[in-house]
């Protein structure tokens, strides 16, 4: 039996948790904070709507299976390492556009370096719970 006050309580933590694990992401190339630690957030928040909801619901919200978020990430990650490459830089070089954008800032290759680890964090701690829950059952 699911409580109705966790279910109630998850329905607003659930956005604020997620915005907060952006926020994460976002300050995470100038501060501490980044892509894994938002990653672990943005699980958090899925987790505990899982156990107020159950692991199938919140599978619906996901809308794919977090497995396949990994190679996502990777992919991103691997990109933003190479890209300085094809400048003549070395890899990992943070490569900067110029223009500031409003709320992120400067906009960089690190930024997406950290992007494709919040992936990989979030589909690697969901793949892992989900399947234990889901073996519970």
């Amino acid at each position: 039996m699911r409580s109705i006050i966790l279910q109630t309580a998850t329905r607003y933590l659930l956005p604020i948790l997620l915005l907060f694990s952006f926020f994460l992401l976002l300050r995470g190339h100038y501060y501490p904070g980044g892509g894994f630690v938002g990653g672990l957030v943005a699980s958090i928040a899925f987790v505990l709507h899982s156990f107020a909801n159950g692991t199938e619901s919140t599978m619906k919200i996901l809308g794919r299976k977090p497995l396949s978020l990994i190679p996502i990430g990777l992919g991103i990650s691997a990109v933003s390492v190479v890209m300085p490459t094809f400048f003549g830089l070395p890899p990992m070089t943070g490569l900067w556009w110029e223009e500031k954008i409003p709320v992120i800032g400067m906009i960089g290759s690190a930024l997406f370096f950290d992007l494709g680890v919040y992936l990989v964090v979030i589909g690697v701690v969901l793949t892992i719970l989900f399947t234990i829950s889901l073996t519970k059952d």
